[in-house]
């Protein structure tokens, strides 16, 4: 079973930048398709990006041009640089497969813990 911890959350006012890491406690090279997710104070969990083995990416509508995903199977990690950022991008990140990893134990998804962002001046 592999897990995720995820990392570089913080507290940024509009307009600045974070770099969140995703570090896999196993191989990902395995996993076609990895992704960021968040979910903001009231609101359903949803994709942000997600990234292919070959390097292709594809974003949500709200952070296309602002985001970035990539991946580095060797160090089976995954990262998301987060540029421009906006008081709407609060929320708990969590980094996972796409579909997400199914937990026997848990009977359902698993998820890590997340890492906070919070952006507000």
């Amino acid at each position: 079973q592999v897990q995720f911890v995820e990392s570089g959350g913080g507290l940024v006012q509009p307009g600045g930048s974070l770099r969140l890491s995703c570090a896999a406690s196993g191989s990902i090279s395995s996993i076609y398709a990895m992704a960021w997710y968040r979910r903001a104070p009231g609101s359903q969990r949803e994709l942000v990006a997600r990234v292919l083995n070959g390097g292709s990416a594809n974003y949500a509508d709200s952070v296309k041009g602002r985001f970035t995903i990539s991946r580095d199977n060797a160090k089976n990690t995954v990262y998301l640089r987060m540029n421009s950022l906006k008081t709407e991008d609060t929320a708990v990140y969590y980094c996972n497969a796409d579909p997400p990893v199914y937990s026997v134990n848990a009977k359902g998804d698993y998820w890590g813990q997340g890492t906070q962002v919070t952006v507000s001046s």
